[in-house]
């Protein structure tokens, strides 16, 4: 074993450990439900793609899915073939709360939001212990306003939250908590704990829910069945499954219905049902005739309570196999309390070197946001094309994703937020997984895997971006996190994995020749493209023509792939210690990256370059049709993204391997000047360690000068994407006829550009600001603690390059933190949240932070790639 998690081995540390009889069946139940599959690329049959319309949250309580499910608080097996799930009802709203709403990308004044109030407050990697809370009003829930509010706001104005209607006022709404525990692989404790938190009694209905995913209407497959057993549990039988049980200790009645679109209200059919809103069409409109009492594929376990103020209830539910012994509530709490036991004895380890309590708090409330973003996510490209056979053909002309019809998903994947981004994204994942490697190793790995396999990964070479269209480019960062999540492995288990990083490096080759084919229209070695993971943060749509004509050459793009290039060079390097066939490869993108570098000093010999001697700085150059090349002098993080290309090779890499040393050392002979052009490779730095970096020393002062600048780059809550300086002197490019112009908005866009927001124009993103982290650190191997630059800029205050990073995990960090004041700067102006004890501590981990204020933006719930907080707050050992 290694010295870090797993030498101290507690009970969920073993249920992980490689080798451990049946520890991967600990996996097969978890939270793997969407928070919302209404609205998805996936239910939409529309002819002109319009997804949030096709299957809009009015219709999700009346539809079957054909590709997932979604629920409130959702519990399910690792194909969501039985689901458990959370109903509510305060006796005022027209529906019930069965799934979480929001706007659709249309609807809300910035895009896509979720309007409800709920945190992740704590999970383990196998599930055996998660817990939620969802806060839910006690007044009527005011969707209509919502809607309506946000339409007449534009996007020069704030989003209109739920906060803000006052439904929260007095404390008059219910805390939810959702615990569930396993007391063995597939015995499932489902514990529900209600707090009136308002001084006034108040009426609710509880519902939680168990059903069956619907594939019987797409094909003849046969229907499963829940039916009432003669001791008042449930038994559910399913084809290919094992026979289970469900039991409650406090229904008062149980209801039964399908999990069938209700034909009746949407094609106006004459269907005697029961159809899936028959639960909600009895509890919320009394119709006794829209529900079964003894058989369905759909059951509430319907309690309805009176709590006092300040008063609390529980419920409980156990799911198991049908054959187990003993009576279901005998050791419920015993066994709940047991694993809530164990998920702290397993942080208390992985938290032994965090001593803050704030920290502590952050970290694992991160990874629980992690872990509860887990999700089944099935697509299958060529079916959802050309249709299902019990099912009327799709409109013709349906084209997205056509390209992609070998994309065949069912899998459980880490998601960016399981509401907001209910799909996979690859870059994103790959940030997931460094984040996974810390507290599950084995997933990391899978994740990554998965994403190669050949049903996700084109044949071509490319990986799939997202499911709105998995043709888009994003950054190739898979070979790093692929590197960073072997290392942390290696760290926890004391083995290298060199089988899972040789599988990945194969298949990474294809798709890194794919970038060379594709995003190198001309050979040069200098990359173009579109999204790129950076949209919007330029004064052109880079994924459209450019209205000027011409190409774009870019930093970020080429820097991108030099990074890519030395990251695969690292992998082969890793591989040739055990297998000298891999020297030649790693010599191959040795070249590769210093070729890289050479263009980007002199583009095909047209002796013009990405670096701007007169700023000292990174740009991307504007190609116009006649041959000139127009640098775009805006400062943004695509300047500073060349620092993320290093690497830093110890000593002993040149003696083990003498043909990759051969190869270095006749490139320092006969081709000296692009030696030159690459740092200081052929020079031993502190510890005899060689740097490869697009960098020399001199360059990076000059970029760290502007990103530690506060006037510029450096945010009290890390570094911004855009320069503020571009506040106060916009950037404006005259081509021709056209004007073109950008400014530094530290918020939410006050227009709609380029996709329909600007969010890369100033807030500030965890992915870049953890690379910026990383790379520093890497620097600081090589050069030591000699070298120090001046932080914050005209502090007169020289930290060395380790503190430098140390310094912006700092002030990450603190978007979460109290501040003097006792505030989490993430609330933002929300003063309930930030000051009520009830609220303050339920944290969220949004997309992107205003970049004065560290306001929470974007995504409520992006652990997808903010929860890297956690590897900031506790640096990996060994990585």
């Amino acid at each position: 074993m290694g010295d870090d998690i797993s030498a101290t081995m507690n009970t969920e540390t073993q249920r992980l450990a490689p080798g451990q009889p049946g520890a991967g069946d600990w996996r097969i139940w978890g939270p793997y439900l969407s928070e919302r599959q209404w609205g998805t690329v996936r239910e939409d049959y529309s002819s002109g793609g319009t997804a949030w319309d096709y299957l809009p949250h009015d219709h999700a309580r009346s539809r079957a899915y054909r590709w997932g499910e979604d629920g409130l608080a959702g519990f399910g097996d690792e194909r969501v073939r039985w689901c458990l799930g959370l109903a509510l009802w305060n006796g005022r709203d027209a529906i019930l709360k069965e799934r979480l709403f929001g706007l659709t990308n249309t609807q809300g004044n910035h895009g896509e939001d979720v309007k409800e109030h709920y945190s992740f407050l704590d999970g383990t990697p196998t599930h055996s212990y998660m817990k939620m809370l969802y806060k839910y009003p006690q007044a009527e829930f005011p969707y209509t306003w919502l809607v309506e509010e946000n339409a007449r706001r534009g996007k020069q104005d704030r989003e209109f939250e739920l906060h803000d209607t006052g439904v929260f006022a007095r404390d008059a709404y219910f805390d939810v908590f959702v615990e569930y525990a396993k007391a063995d692989t597939d015995d499932i404790l489902m514990r529900i704990e209600v707090h009136n938190r308002g001084a006034l009694a108040a009426p609710l209905h509880l519902l939680p829910q168990f059903w069956a995913r619907n594939v019987w209407s797409w094909a003849d497959r046969e229907r499963p069945r829940i039916t009432r057993m003669a001791d008042g549990g449930l038994l559910a039988r399913r084809h290919m499954f094992a026979d289970m049980r469900l039991d409650c200790d406090s229904a008062d009645e149980i209801l039964f219905c399908e999990n069938d679109t209700n034909t009746n209200r949407f094609f106006g059919a004459n269907s005697p049902g029961p159809f899936k809103d028959g639960i909600n069409q009895a509890i919320v409109h009394g119709d006794t005739e829209a529900v079964a009492h003894d058989a369905g594929s759909k059951v509430a376990l319907h309690r309805t309570i009176h709590l006092e103020g300040g008063a609390a209830c529980v419920m409980r539910l156990r799911l198991r196999p049908a054959d187990s012994a003993g009576a279901a509530m005998t050791d419920f709490d015993a066994v709940v309390a047991a694993r809530h036991r164990e998920a702290d004895e397993f942080y208390a380890v992985l938290q032994a070197g965090i001593a803050d309590a704030e920290q502590r708090l952050v970290h694992r409330q991160a990874l629980a946001g992690m872990l509860w973003c887990k999700q089944f996510y099935g697509y299958n490209v060529f079916r959802w094309l050309q249709g299902d056979p019990a099912q009327p053909a799709p409109p013709a002309g349906r084209s997205r994703n056509i390209d992609w019809q070998h994309l065949n998903n069912a899998d459980v994947i880490s998601m960016p937020d399981s509401w907001e981004y209910p799909w996979y994204a690859s870059w994103d994942l790959a940030f997931q997984c460094v984040t996974f490697a810390s507290i599950d190793p084995d997933f990391a790995k899978s994740q990554l895997t998965l994403l190669t396999r050949d049903w996700y990964m084109h044949p071509n070479g490319q990986l799939p971006a997202y499911e709105w269209a998995f043709s888009d480019a994003n950054p190739p960062v898979h070979a790093w996190a692929a590197f960073r999540v072997y290392l942390a492995d290696r760290a926890l288990n004391g083995t290298a994995d060199t089988a899972f990083l040789e599988r990945l490096f194969h298949k990474l080759l294809l798709n890194f020749t794919w970038w060379v084919n594709r995003k190198d229209r001309g050979g040069r070695n200098i990359f173009q493209g579109g999204f790129l993971g950076l949209d919007n943060v330029g004064v052109f749509d880079r994924s459209a023509p450019l209205p000027t004509g011409g190409t774009i050459d870019q930093s970020d793009g080429t820097a991108w792939m030099a990074m890519y290039a030395l990251n695969m060079m690292r992998i082969a390097i890793e591989l040739a210690f055990t297998n000298p066939v891999y020297e030649d490869m790693a010599s191959k993108f040795f070249e590769h990256f210093l070729s890289i570098a050479e263009a980007m000093t002199d583009m095909g010999g047209a002796g013009v370059g990405l670096w701007n001697t007169d700023d000292e700085f990174f740009y991307d150059v504007l190609t116009l049709p006649d041959g000139r090349h127009l640098p775009l002098r805006l400062r943004s993080i695509v300047g500073l993204i060349p620092i993320f290309a290093v690497e830093v090779l110890e000593p002993d890499v040149f003696a083990r391997l003498p043909g990759f040393a051969s190869r270095t050392r006749w490139f320092l002979k006969n081709r000296p000047k692009m030696a030159a052009l690459v740092s200081r490779w052929s020079e031993p730095g502190h510890g005899d360690r060689n740097l490869l970096s697009l960098l020399r020393g001199h360059r990076l002062k000059c970029l760290l000068r502007r990103a530690l600048d506060t006037a510029e780059f450096l945010s009290p809550y890390g570094i911004r994407s855009l320069s503020k300086a571009h506040e106060s002197a916009p950037y404006r490019l005259d081509v021709g006829d056209g004007h073109y112009q950008i400014g530094y908005e530290p918020g939410e866009s006050p227009r709609a550009l380029f996709g329909g927001n600007s969010n890369w124009r100033g807030p500030i993103w965890f992915p870049v600001n953890m690379l910026l982290v990383e790379s520093l650190k890497t620097f600081h191997s090589y050069y030591g603690s000699d070298f120090k630059v001046e932080c914050p800029v005209g502090s007169g205050t020289l930290l060395s390059l380790a503190e430098v990073a140390a310094e912006i995990s700092k002030r990450l960090g603190a978007l979460f933190l109290p501040g003097a004041d006792g505030r989490r700067p993430f609330w933002g102006d929300d003063e309930k949240a930030a000051t009520d004890p009830l609220f303050r501590d339920g944290l969220m981990f949004h997309e992107h932070f205003h970049g004065d204020t560290g306001r929470g933006l974007g995504a409520s719930h992006q652990t997808g790639w903010t929860g890297l907080i956690a590897n900031l707050i506790r640096p990996e050992r060994g990585v």
